[in-house]
């Protein structure tokens, strides 16, 4: 109990790594950002019609979802300096799961695009839409709703893989929470690094299974043959005669 709960040393050790939590948070917006970004464009790519650009965005998500994210941090910051290139550690932290989990986020966004009834892009064409505008006025928001759920399970995996940045030096919990157990030999501040990510994590995994049961629940709006298609236009429904209609 002594080796892993120290009260001394746990109140020590909270402080210090609570102080982290800044660098921890600026990891985790500037991931989430370009990761979801860099993943809705490799699912529109994916779902082009140009057949090579599919093939490439294939290629890059197995690709990605194939590396582990503790090589793929080492290889940015100790492997592209021999290139010429060097990034810093939060740098090389944020790239890192910019890559790894844009090709993860770049699936969830297909499925999702995927499970929109094609009536809804039918309806969406016939009243004046192009391509791109049904996709983006009507696809997009509707299919956002759906991978929220998917994508909340992605951020937990996040925020738990921030502890492989120790390895390139990023002063996160993990890294902090080891040079805190050096200094004092004892296993309190892991403890308390485990309490923290808990903490963060726990909340959001219940967040993420009530939203699973509600979407569940939820039944899928237009799309259904033998009736008038129904498009969702900026949270308003409108229906549309598209016989005869269609380009």
């Amino acid at each position: 109990m002594n080796a892993f709960f120290n009260g001394e040393i746990f109140k020590e050790s909270l402080w210090l790594l609570v102080k982290t939590l800044p660098t921890v948070f600026e990891v985790l917006i500037l991931g989430l950002i370009c990761a979801w970004s860099w993943g809705l464009i490799l699912s529109l790519i994916r779902l082009s019609h140009v057949r090579p650009l599919r093939y490439l965005a294939g290629a890059y998500i197995d690709l990605f979802r194939g590396l582990p994210l503790l090589l793929l941090f080492i290889f940015i910051y100790y492997g592209l300096p021999h290139a010429g290139i060097r990034l810093g550690p939060l740098a090389s932290g944020v790239l890192g799961i910019a890559l790894c989990y844009g090709a993860y986020a770049a699936e969830i966004f297909r499925a999702g695009i995927q499970a929109i009834p094609k009536g809804q892009t039918e309806a969406a064409r016939s009243l004046g839409m192009t391509h791109g505008q049904a996709m983006r006025h009507v696809i997009l928001p509707q299919a956002v709703r759906l991978v929220v759920p998917p994508l909340t399970n992605e951020f937990i995996a996040m925020i738990k893989d921030t502890s492989l940045m120790s390895v390139i030096s990023v002063p996160e919990l993990l890294f902090t929470a080891k040079e805190k157990m050096g200094v004092v030999v004892n296993s309190t501040p892991l403890t308390v690094a485990a309490l923290i990510y808990i903490v963060f994590t726990v909340p959001l995994i219940r967040v993420a299974a009530r939203m699973e049961s509600q979407r569940g629940r939820r039944k899928p709006r237009g799309g259904k043959s033998g009736g008038t298609p129904s498009v969702e236009v900026g949270g308003d429904l409108q229906t549309a005669d598209v016989a005869g209609q269609l380009p």
